[in-house]
């Protein structure tokens, strides 16, 4: 078995997080530009989440068919299991923040923009159910800095204080 993921899972995971950070900055950065730039940061802010989804769901299927390379030397049962749980929620996270905007979008009824496109609304406004999906969405997005921090923070500590290969793992490999 190799010791590292393949180049096509690190690139979607670091891919998926440069467009994490685009989309959080469109949205958080946005109130210090003049209004008429809100319409740019929304489409990017939406687009990069829809990417965040594709790329996701291929990340998913990917992983499903191919097994993660072990890491060296072995961590304790209880590592693994918060792991498991710390990608289960990523993953869940990062699937369903764009499938809640993209309700969101939808159900306000009226034209959105994502890559340049106009894409398709709701023939009428279903305002309870967009705020409902903004809701959800705006909540789990502020746990998502929390979670994307604590697995940073535990990539560094299996490389720094367990010593193990874990974050060597999903770098990118020298030529």
């Amino acid at each position: 078995m190799k010791d590292k993921y393949s180049g096509l899972q690190i690139a979607i995971h670091w891919l998926v997080f440069l467009l994490v950070i685009v989309t959080w900055c469109a949205m958080d950065l946005r109130g210090f530009f003049p209004r008429e730039y809100r319409p740019w940061f929304n489409m990017v802010h939406v687009s990069g989440g829809i990417a965040i989804l594709v790329l996701m769901v291929a990340r998913l299927i990917i992983r499903l068919k191919r097994p993660a390379p072990p890491i060296v030397p072995k961590p304790k049962p209880w590592m693994t299991g918060m792991a498991h749980l710390g990608h289960l929620i990523i993953t869940l996270l990062f699937i369903l923040l764009p499938l809640l905007g993209l309700g969101l979008m939808y159900n306000r009824g009226n034209p959105w923009i994502a890559f340049g496109l106009v894409m398709p609304h709701a023939a009428e406004s279903n305002f309870g159910l967009a705020d409902l999906f903004k809701e959800y969405h705006k909540l789990l997005a502020n746990l998502s800095y929390y979670v994307v921090g604590l697995h940073a923070l535990a990539a560094l500590l299996h490389h720094y204080l367990w010593k193990d290969n874990t974050l060597l793992r999903m770098m990118p490999r020298k030529k």
